[in-house]
Order: C-alpha cells, then structure tokens, then sequence
C-alpha cells in the first residue's frame, strides 16, 4: 500500500510532522520506515496493519502483532493537521479491541522514546503503564533514523485487556 510510508513518515519526521504534536523530528532525523519496511509488517505471521479512511484518504494506521502471547503495538501514525481530534484515541481504542477480541490476548505491550514525555503521558491517560523497562536505542542502524540526541532509549508501556 503506497499510501502508508508517506503517513507515518509525515507524522514522524520532517517539517511536515510538526505540524502534528507526535513529531520526533527534534530527536531524529532520516527515514521513519520504508516500503521494506511496511511490507515486512503486512506480511508477518501474527500480525495486522489496521487502518482508517476518511473520504477516501488514509488518516491513520497501526500495526497489531501477538509477540509470545501479548499485543504488540506500533507504527502508529496519524495525519499531522489531524491530531488533538480523537482520530488517535479511536486507532488505540480498535487496536485494543482487535487484540483482546480477535486474538484473544490479556495485554498490549508497546516501546516507546523514553524522550517522548508527552506521548508517553498521552498513553498513560488511556491506562498504559510505564514499566521502567528499557532497550536501546539501535544507534547505527539508519532503518531507524538518525538519532540527534546519544541518550535515546525505548520504554516499554504495558495495558492489561481484560
């Protein structure tokens, strides 16, 4: 689906993306994800893309995955002069939905930027809980972007579904 590189990478990176509150543009520069990477997300064994259109244009995406027996979610995105309009809640809201209901998992797991304070308040208001757990940022790997800061870290954030 073409559509979707130019989404998430408008909501995350670039000039376009500050128009949105979600962007990491102030932490990272380069590519957010690419065709490749879109592709391995569709294709992966256990787990879904979902999406949602308004008029016929995207307007926002996420990946659902069941990783060892809990959700995993990720490659969240939406349109940039969409955001603060509940188009997010409602993508986060049928993602746990699909997890719990279609799959039948118990909890949502999801990494985040340690540096990203406000989106990680943003999950936290929605009942996700920090865990203090953190994994390394992958300097060096350009699949990632190109970090501008060396104290970047993923947070792992976890909500029970049941």
């Amino acid at each position: 689906m073409p559509v979707l590189v130019p989404l998430i990478e408008s909501a995350y990176r670039g000039d376009a993306s500050r128009a949105g509150w979600t962007t990491e543009a102030d932490l990272l520069e380069g590519q957010r994800t690419d065709p490749q990477g879109v592709a391995e997300v569709i294709t992966a064994p256990k787990s879904a893309l979902l999406t949602a259109w308004r008029d016929g244009e995207l307007v926002a995406c996420c990946q659902v995955a069941d990783e060892d027996g809990a959700g995993y979610f990720g490659m969240f995105a939406v349109v940039p002069g969409l955001q603060g309009g509940g188009i997010g809640r409602a993508a986060l809201a049928e993602a746990e939905r699909f997890v719990r209901d279609e799959w039948g998992l118990g909890e949502l797991r999801m990494k985040v930027i340690n540096a990203r304070e406000d989106l990680i308040a943003w999950y936290v208001r929605r009942g996700y809980r920090r865990t203090g757990e953190l994994t390394p940022f992958p300097y060096g790997d350009e699949r990632f972007g190109l970090p501008l800061r060396a104290d970047l870290a993923f947070e792992l954030l976890v909500k029970p579904l049941r």
